[in-house]
């Protein structure tokens, strides 16, 4: 195991703890999953505040490979994860349980994965909230979701990192948008 969907989210919509809370959360999963001895992380990008710079998601998660619950590698290292070669899709993006995440076509549609990120890993530039506020709102802001299944609607709607922004940042907006606060970790070493 070395990459998963989170099987549930923080219960507070996009508000994660921030990064740090991302990753416990993460770590927490693995680990009551049999994952032993690994550091995990969180894929979301964070903004520059005070004076933290921005986070890049892509900086944050190791150099691979990435296999998912049931061995299959989903991406050998940053660039091929960063590339139309990856083997991300509804069958492969699994829970750290190894179950599938509902997508497209499903009832409830959970695709919208939490991110914050371009289509690259990076940071959106600008003054758009693009990470509920560096994940620590449950309410005002937005954040970029990727499509887990690689399909429906948005900007980039088989982007599994960037399809589109959430309607907000609370558990019922990301339900409503087509998500339910899950996110991405990855297996550092």
């Amino acid at each position: 195991l070395g990459f998963f969907i989170t099987s549930v989210g923080s219960g507070d919509g996009a508000n994660l703890g921030g990064l740090d809370g991302a990753d416990q959360h993460c770590q927490k999963l693995a680990e009551a999953a049999g994952s032993k001895g690994r550091t995990w992380r969180a894929y979301p990008t964070a903004a520059a505040a005070g004076s933290q710079q921005a986070v890049n998601a892509r900086d944050r998660i190791g150099a691979g490979p990435w296999y998912n619950a049931k061995g299959v590698a989903v991406a050998q290292n940053v660039a091929d994860l960063h590339s139309d070669n990856n083997k991300l899709s509804k069958e492969n993006s699994l829970t750290e349980k190894g179950a599938t995440v509902d997508g497209a076509g499903t009832t409830p549609n959970t695709h919208d994965i939490l991110t914050g990120s371009q289509m690259d890993g990076r940071f959106t530039p600008g003054t758009a909230d693009t990470t509920c506020k560096n994940w620590t709102s449950n309410g005002e802001g937005s954040a970029l979701v990727g499509h887990h299944d690689r399909q429906g609607g948005g900007t980039n709607p088989t982007s599994w990192n960037s399809a589109h922004a959430s309607k907000g940042c609370s558990q019922a907006a990301l339900v409503g948008t087509g998500g339910n606060g899950l996110f991405y970790c990855f297996a550092v070493k």
